[in-house]
């Protein structure tokens, strides 16, 4: 299958072939299928994030033991491990240097996913 380039920001879970404004921080090369995968793990870490926003308003439970926070967290270190797998070599070195994946086990953080 072909690979294609696109423009990745994780921040705004953007994934876009065309560069535009601030859509470059990463870049990757990726089949369709791919860049669906990584489709649906952003929108697996949105869902995350609105039933922690939910859950946040319960005084009585703490962020370290709840698991839509830690689904969120998961998610996004999966996204990054990914990302990570498809990027190009400035892509590789700038997540490299952010330390994130060191003890990412891409196959661990799926399993919420």
């Amino acid at each position: 299958m072909e690979r294609n380039k696109y423009y990745v920001n994780i921040g705004s879970q953007e994934i876009s072939v065309n560069h535009d404004g601030n859509n470059d921080i990463f870049t990757i090369y990726a089949t369709e299928e791919e860049v669906l995968e990584l489709r649906a793990f952003f929108d697996e870490i949105y869902n995350s994030d609105q039933r922690a926003f939910w859950r946040a308003h319960l005084p009585f439970r703490h962020y370290h033991n709840d698991e839509p926070n830690a689904e969120f967290d998961d998610g996004l270190l999966t996204v990054f491990h990914r990302v990570y797998e498809l990027g190009d070599e400035k892509t590789k070195e700038h997540i490299g240097s952010m330390g994130i994946l060191e003890n990412h086990d891409s196959t661990e953080g799926r399993r919420h996913l």
